[in-house]
């Protein structure tokens, strides 16, 4: 066969089988459980096994499968679109808007239906994860306009926590940055990612929100992406993510979302 496991040199099947883009690590874990996974002829269920990409052959119902390379792209999400693969409902996904070869990257963490901004995606599931944890604290940036003015008061609030139906929540920054037609701006820096976390936070203390937006996440910025376009990282930019998010050991992304 190949490499024993343990600390052996090469990459263990079920991470290339993410690097590859046909299953997140988890699917595939169940994929060798289910005996459908070959390295150099022979089924492979052991979890731990590990690979030399170069040399050994790895098939998936007889297929052989080739790591792709990491690739990250930045995309400046619409409102009114949903961060998911497909909707039973028949309502636009991102999938649906992006180019065909951007299908098999999987979106890295979400923004909500009515939120826009920057949306990462990649094939890199290890790094993902790791940005995705919560041990990493990796900053996300949004504008919301909101309605009415915040009090110093309301500002305060927003960083030393507000409690939520799923426990507290709080912002590491919070200012008012321009006037709006019907309140004014709001800057947040918060570092995870829960569902709708920014939209309840806001009206939790009297401001709901009119419209949202993220600007960053993590070192990556929207800039001047146009809305409904994409961009590849530059490598620095995906340093600098692999910087931000240590060490953080993630099986798998939390469940739920952002915005």
């Amino acid at each position: 066969m190949s490499r024993p496991t343990g600390e052996s040199p090469g990459v263990r099947v079920q991470k290339l089988l993410s690097q590859a883009g046909v299953a997140s690590r988890r699917e595939a874990e169940e994929l060798m459980r289910a005996g459908r996974v070959r390295v150099n002829g022979r089924s492979v269920t052991t979890l731990g096994m590990r690979v030399d990409p170069e040399r050994d052959v790895v098939e998936l119902d007889g297929r052989r499968v080739e790591p792709e390379r990491p690739r990250w792209i930045a995309y400046h999400k619409p409102a009114g679109v949903l961060t998911t693969r497909s909707d039973p409902h028949g309502g636009r996904t991102v999938y649906d808007l992006l180019p065909a070869d951007l299908a098999r990257l999987r979106h890295v963490g979400r923004l909500d239906r009515n939120t826009e901004g920057l949306l990462l995606l990649s094939n890199d599931g290890g790094l993902a994860h790791r940005v995705l944890h919560p041990s990493s604290e990796v900053e996300r940036e949004y504008r919301a306009g909101v309605r009415g003015r915040p009090s110093p008061d309301a500002l305060r609030r927003l960083t030393s926590g507000v409690e939520l139906t799923d426990g507290p929540a709080r912002a590491l920054r919070a200012g008012v940055v321009d006037p709006d037609t019907e309140g004014v701006v709001l800057a947040l820096v918060l570092a995870e990612g829960r569902k709708r976390e920014v939209r309840r936070l806001l009206e939790a203390v009297g401001h709901p929100v009119r419209w949202l937006r993220r600007v960053r996440f993590g070192p990556v910025q929207l800039g001047e992406l146009p809305r409904g376009h994409w961009r590849e990282l530059a490598p620095a930019e995906v340093e600098r993510l692999r910087a931000v998010a240590g060490s953080a050991r993630a099986p798998r992304p939390p469940a739920g979302g952002e915005g």
